[in-house]
């Protein structure tokens, strides 16, 4: 009996010691990995960094960010038109996207029946797998001809109707993380508001839509950065020209649409090269800008 008692104590040591080496190795193979994603993502920034930095050996930074003449075949390269249209690009849809997305959020976590609710999110998840390749070419059918129907002066392609097809692109993210952080917001301020006598609409508006706007600002922030890198629907229809506009009815380009046009026409060590790695460059500082500050907004969430 003492024999056997013995021979099972050895036995569940064996197996404590076997889970503890499983455990300690697990723990250091997701350290490896971990590591390794930052390893890699350090590796890109150095590498589009290093041959950005490059394009300023034969173009003065001045020259390159403020001219708005881009020929490489007559060795100019201004970006001006590109981040330009990036800017204006980006600014509208997010903005156009914002509105659509919070009044949405708002209706599903505060006023939608509950069968209505679950339509909607399913079409928001529906919406995260089209393909952007898809809305580019509803863009290019629907939006551009209507665009040239309703001004006839105008060619159709252009900011507008890219900022129309970015803007029902970065819905879903709005109107997930805004309802998300509406929805979590407290239940006693909405009931210290409709005790105080406030309406629902009064209540969603002035208590509940501030309590939640750390969540919703990260909404925005991380659906402009999406904005900001969307390439083949824009692509599509807005036109595609190196020319700094003065009306959202003007074709122009973007520093991703730039990207992808001359990629495949330069030689890798070319001034032409450096100059779309120097663009590329450009799009990750302001990737990485933007995450910081969700990071920001988020931590001070988390504190109030």
């Amino acid at each position: 009996m003492q024999e056997s008692l013995l021979s099972q104590r050895v036995i569940n040591k064996r197996r404590t010691n076997i889970s503890k080496v499983l455990d300690i190795s697990m723990k250091y193979l997701l350290l490896a990995i971990s590591l390794l994603t930052v390893i890699i993502i350090i590796s890109i920034v150095y590498f589009v960094s290093k041959n950005g930095i490059k394009v300023f050996d034969d173009i003065t930074v001045t020259g390159f960010f403020t001219s708005d003449y881009w020929a490489p075949d007559e060795g100019e390269f201004g970006i001006l038109a590109f981040w330009r249209g990036t800017l204006i690009l980006t600014i509208l849809a997010t903005f156009l996207g914002s509105l659509l997305g919070i009044l949405c959020a708002i209706f599903i976590s505060k006023l939608a029946p509950k069968g209505i609710k679950h339509l909607i999110k399913m079409a928001v998840d529906v919406f995260v797998g089209i393909p952007s390749v898809v809305y580019g070419f509803i863009g290019l059918t629907v939006f551009v001809p209507l665009v040239r129907k309703i001004f006839p002066q105008s060619s159709g392609f252009g900011i507008l109707p890219a900022a129309v097809i970015l803007s029902i692109m970065i819905l879903p993210t709005i109107i997930s993380i805004s309802e998300n952080s509406i929805s979590s917001v407290d239940k006693a301020y909405e009931e210290a508001s409709y005790a105080l006598g406030a309406t629902k609409i009064q209540t969603i508006f002035s208590v509940i839509l501030p309590a939640a706007l750390p969540g919703v600002i990260s909404g925005v922030i991380l659906a402009m950065a999406r904005a900001l890198g969307e390439t083949m629907a824009v692509q599509m229809v807005i036109g595609n020209t190196p020319q700094v506009v003065n009306s959202l009815l003007e074709p122009t380009i973007t520093l991703t649409t730039g990207i992808v046009m001359d990629m495949g026409s330069t030689e890798y060590g070319s001034t032409w090269s450096n100059a779309l790695f120097m663009m590329a460059t450009l799009l990750l500082v302001i990737s990485i800008i933007l995450i910081l500050i969700v990071r920001t907004v988020q931590r001070r969430k988390i504190n109030l």
